[in-house]
């Protein structure tokens, strides 16, 4: 494993940590709860398949709870949505995996009514339907894989198979990819906010 990557993992651990450290201190801080749910969704890349899947559902209970704290919180749902689009990656049944697309949909929606300017969000709504057409090819793919002769389509079914999980990884990276964007914007405009003096508003 690359050097980085290994920083990487052991940041977004100590940062897991940190935040379990801090929730029991303070369980309603929607901040902290927006870095666990983060780091998880981010670990959930280099895990394997049942780790992923369990990183992922634990970051969603993490971010639900910052929506029962502040139901307009749109960095939130949008992160929320984020989360079950990834979930929905990571399984291959179809009626599952719909219902998390369509429950991710919801969110960026909420997030969006929430700041109809944010187009982050907007992009996040189509980026959506297509991830979840792309997930209706790889399903229908592998359904046809296997559909084949049963001795001279073993091989190819299983080339079939390894490709189409080796592309949900690598889709399910790119559906996380906005959220640690937005995170790291999310700590330049506060490291701005600390470092520029206040002044008087006009009236």
């Amino acid at each position: 494993m690359d050097m980085s990557v290994e920083i990487d993992i052991e940041l977004l651990f100590q940062t897991r940590l940190n935040a379990d450290a801090k929730y029991s201190l303070n369980p309603n801080d929607t901040e902290n709860l927006t870095q666990w749910g983060m780091a998880l969704l981010q670990l959930a890349q280099y895990g394997t398949l049942q780790d992923s899947k369990k990183m992922v559902k634990e970051a969603i209970s993490k971010l639900e709870e910052i929506a029962k704290i502040d139901s307009r919180k749109h960095e939130a749902l949008w992160h929320l949505g984020k989360a079950h689009s990834a979930e929905a990656f990571l399984t291959s049944d179809s009626i599952e995996a719909l219902n998390n697309f369509e429950k991710a949909d919801r969110y960026f929606q909420k997030a969006l009514d929430e700041d109809p300017r944010n187009e982050m969000y907007r992009k996040s709504m189509e980026t959506n339907v297509q991830a979840m057409l792309l997930h209706m090819k790889l399903q229908l793919g592998t359904v046809q894989q296997a559909s084949g002769g049963s001795s001279t389509s073993f091989n190819a079914k299983s080339s079939a198979m390894k490709a189409n999980h080796d592309l949900v990884y690598d889709v399910f990276g790119w559906v996380l990819l906005g959220a640690g964007i937005v995170a790291w914007l999310g700590m330049e405009k506060s490291q701005a906010h600390l470092c520029t003096p206040r002044t008087a508003i006009p009236s």
